[in-house]
């Protein structure tokens, strides 16, 4: 039986770490960028109609059980989302010489491991749902949203292995059109079924991840087919199981820390309190999304340099991409903060109140980014001391968040100061979290990776004052449709002229080449790109 995977054209090339990894990189970038745009066109309705039409409360029972059954997706993924590049890299060589099994059989080893472990995460949640809904459920229907969990992990690895093929477009029709749009499509239309309309946001939830996963399976199915005599191996799964718990808690500590708060929110407050904050969180997953437009792109072109040890390149594409992210990140928060009352206002008159939340959570999000980037290396050089850090950060933030939260009951303050309480904590934790793995990134590569530049001060004060005349002299609606895009418009033109050089535009620019006498002044003097 032939496949795509037995085409040589097919595989991906070695990694040079010059200009084909940054072309590469970019064009990643780009891609999924254009991705960020259409999740943020579908996601927004989903947002819009579910606290306006379902209630505050309603939707912050949702957002509990969600941030749980995500964690738990996470944990069943296996790390695939990053381990599996490093594996089909690893048994490219081995099926080469004969030695190993077709990609495509390596990848169902992932999926029946995942499968498995969704199987027992589904029943130890039926069995003891007051983990999943704390403050109750909102119909007979939420206990389906469980289902989900095999659906989104078993996503992560098929989306992992097309990435593995620099295939950043089935992520992006999966994750930023199929899976969003479906929701607030969904959303919509159920309210207006008796039968299911108590049961609206949870059943446009679970077909939104069940859409999704159909949508990356016939994408994985065109380009790896079908496998080739697999069988079940339960040694090798179980190898490759122990090998993935780094990867495992790497993953799940990255994503925990931003859900950490929610799931303590809900087992210590009120559902409204808990529906406030997790507007505000939806607002801010908006930048935190750029992240991932370079993640899956990034770990093969880093595995690749690893294999022949060209940690020089490695530093550079940090240093690249981090910068790439955080200006990017850094004009978008600006953008939803500075209007940041009637961003907050979209969801109705009770989630104004969030709007400090709103505004710390969004420069949580910048401070991150290093240690989004870092996190990409370490989990193949130092998977153990990233793991550990991984476990300080979070259990840091889990102790800030309920002191916090403490303190503001204890004060008599409202919800809104509740939620600012938890918000600070996860702010306090990612900034600890970027300053201690870039110091460490830094050691073992021995060269710099820090993606801060002061052109991101000089573009932000022009922002800041254009966002100050609209907030003091407009009404909100115009704050909403013109304040918002100008502030991000005057941004990034004074990020374009003071902050990128000729090789950070290569971002922008399709089918652009950096300039060898960049690369080469690059590596020799160890300066960022």
């Amino acid at each position: 039986m032939t496949t795509p995977t037995d085409k040589p054209a097919a595989q991906p090339q070695p990694a040079s770490g010059g200009n084909d990894d940054m072309e590469t990189l970019a064009k990643g970038g780009r891609t999924n960028t254009l991705g960020f745009v259409l999740r943020l066109l579908g996601g927004i309705p989903f947002l819009f109609v579910g606290f306006r039409l379902y209630g505050v409360d309603e939707m912050g029972r949702f957002a509990a059980a969600f941030v749980v059954i995500e964690i738990f997706a996470l944990i069943c993924a296996l790390g695939e989302k990053r381990g599996l590049a490093q594996r089909l890299t690893e048994g490219a060589e081995d099926h080469a010489r004969g030695t190993g099994v077709p990609p495509t059989n390596l990848v169902f080893d992932g999926m029946l491991t995942s499968l498995l472990f969704s199987i027992v995460a589904c029943a130890l949640l039926v069995i003891f749902p007051v983990i999943i809904f704390p403050s109750g459920t909102n119909s007979e229907f939420d206990m389906w949203m469980i289902a989900a969990i095999p659906a989104f992990a078993l996503t992560e690895i098929m989306l992992a292995a097309q990435a593995y093929r620099y295939d950043i477009a089935s992520t992006v029709r999966a994750r930023a059109v199929v899976e969003p749009w479906t929701k607030s499509i969904l959303v919509a239309g159920l309210f207006f079924i008796p039968a299911l309309a108590s049961g609206g946001i949870a059943l446009a939830f679970l077909a939104s991840i069940y859409a999704a996963l159909f949508t990356a399976a016939w994408s994985f199915f065109r380009t790896y087919g079908w496998p080739e005599g697999w069988r079940p191996r339960p040694r090798y799964l179980t190898k490759m199981t122990a090998r993935a718990l780094p990867l495992i808690g790497a993953d799940v500590i990255e994503r925990g820390t931003r859900l950490l708060d929610v799931f303590l929110l809900g087992q210590a407050t009120s559902a409204a309190t808990v529906g406030i904050y997790w507007f505000a969180k939806e607002v801010v997953s908006l930048p935190q999304k750029l992240k991932s437009s370079f993640e899956p792109i990034l770990s093969p072109v880093i595995t690749k340099n690893l294999k022949i040890g060209n940690m020089e390149a490695i530093a550079a594409q940090v240093r690249q991409v981090g910068f790439w992210i955080i200006a990017l990140q850094f004009g978008i928060a600006l953008m939803l903060a500075i209007p940041g009352e009637a961003v907050m206002g979209l969801g109705g008159p009770a989630i104004v109140g969030g709007t400090g939340a709103l505004a710390i959570l969004l420069a949580a999000e910048v401070v991150a980014s290093m240690a989004v980037v870092s996190e990409s290396v370490l989990v193949y050089i130092a998977r153990k001391r990233n793991l550990l850090i991984s476990v300080g950060i979070i259990t840091l933030q889990a102790a800030l968040t309920i002191g916090f939260i403490w303190l503001a009951q204890e004060m008599g303050f409202d919800e809104g100061f509740q939620a600012a309480g938890a918000a600070l904590a996860l702010f306090i934790a990612l900034g600890t979290s970027s300053l201690i793995k870039a110091l460490v990134l830094k050691t073992l590569l021995k060269a710099p990776v820090s993606n801060y530049r002061a052109a991101l001060v000089y573009a932000a004060a022009p922002a800041v004052l254009v966002g100050f005349l609209f907030t003091e002299f407009t009404p909100e609606w115009v704050e909403l449709a013109i304040g918002g895009p100008l502030i991000l418009v005057v941004y990034m033109w004074v990020i374009w002229k003071r902050g990128f050089d000729e090789a950070d535009k290569v971002l922008f620019r399709k089918n652009a080449k950096l300039p060898e006498e960049i690369l080469e002044a690059a590596e020799s003097t160890g300066k960022p790109l």
